[in-house]
């Protein structure tokens, strides 16, 4: 009888055991799907952690005159977002100083360059500005977390042309996180005209691994910060390529129409794939895309005169009082290049949820 009972209490303490560990892994998943937002008002930021570790940052930086996300990281912890010039990194361009992160925003609204203000490194004279004015709604939760803010985009003597409101939905699954922007503009007490041009709309600027190989060279920012006086080709170092939902691979994606956009390419070991898709709501669905070699990745809806060579031209404007708004999804992948049908399906989703 004594024996029959020592089994059984062998038996039970094995079995409690395996429950325990099961239920520790299970927690541990749990955990590595769990997204918490928090928020740094002395350092003009909201974190976005995901089981813990950062995925990126909603912040509102003073010399960069819009919003952005920045840095953004994949799930194995490596940065997709170029360094400069807020944090720079030896091996990186210093071109473009307004390319930061991931932002919206456009180069000629009633005549003001939203876009490329501070592309000298200071505010420009006839620069508009996105000014952070409060966060709305910070909700974390297991896979999906939301962050909800309201900006003011404003001329040089701080008049409001627009109001937005943006929802930022920060999505894991599995090894891929997934950023949804919906971005409402709504028109002040005056029109807004967005003038056709080239610089918009929804961007990143991304790390210079995933840049395209080129024969063009190029100088890099040394250990120190200071620009190298000896040039390489820009295809040293660089592993990126271009592909649409169209089948156009490589520059000769720029100027052209897609539904959505993969930039993939490697950093290290590590195979990266970083998607843009518009939305079927969107205005000029599918969007054309600025998408340049060096590092810029862009889709611009209101741009068709520079895309299109003059045959085609957009007068886009918000009348008093009227809105509009923006959709896009930002997919990174980590350990894999996405496929089509991976891609396609992620799209179809994301016009499904919105």
């Amino acid at each position: 009888m004594k024996e029959i009972t020592g089994r059984i209490s062998i038996f039970a303490s094995i079995l409690l055991f395996s429950v325990s560990c099961s239920a520790s892994r299970i927690s541990q998943d749990d955990n590595s799907s769990k997204i918490i937002l928090v928020k740094n008002e002395a350092e003009r930021k909201v974190d976005v952690l995901v089981g813990g570790k950062l995925f990126t940052s909603y912040r509102w930086p003073e010399n960069v005159y819009k919003p952005i996300l920045y840095p953004v990281i994949t799930s194995a912890g490596t940065e997709i977002t170029r360094g400069f010039p807020l944090n720079p990194r030896e091996g990186e361009r210093n071109d473009h100083i307004h390319q930061v992160g991931i932002w919206l925003n456009y180069g000629k609204v009633n005549g003001l360059d939203f876009w490329g203000n501070g592309h000298r490194g200071v505010k420009e004279p006839n620069g508009g500005e996105i000014k952070h004015l409060s966060v709305e709604k910070m909700t974390g939760g297991k896979g999906e977390a939301v962050l909800i803010t309201n900006a003011s985009w404003i001329d040089p003597s701080g008049v409001q042309l627009l109001a937005e409101r943006t929802e930022y939905h920060f999505i894991v699954q599995g090894s891929t996180r997934i950023i949804d922007r919906i971005t409402t503009l709504t028109a002040g007490t005056t029109a807004v005209k967005f003038d056709d041009t080239k610089e918009g709309m929804f961007g990143i600027r991304v790390a210079r691994q995933l840049e395209l190989p080129s024969d063009e060279m190029v100088a890099l920012l040394k250990a120190d910060g200071t620009l190298s006086a000896q040039k390489i080709k820009a295809s040293e170092g660089a592993t990126g390529n271009y592909r649409s939902s169209e089948g156009i691979t490589g520059d000769a994606v720029w100027s052209t129409r897609a539904k959505w956009m993969d930039l993939y390419g490697n950093i290290g070991d590590e195979k990266i794939s970083i998607v843009v898709c518009d939305h079927p709501e969107n205005q000029s669905y599918p969007t054309y895309w600025h998408a340049r070699g060096y590092g810029l990745f862009a889709a611009n809806p209101l741009g068709w005169t520079d895309f299109t060579k003059g045959k085609e031209k957009l007068d886009f404007a918000l009348q008093p009082g009227q809105s509009t708004k923006f959709r896009y999804r930002v997919v990174v992948s980590s350990g894999v290049h996405l496929t089509d049908a991976d891609i396609n399906k992620l799209a179809e989703e994301f016009g499904k949820k919105y």
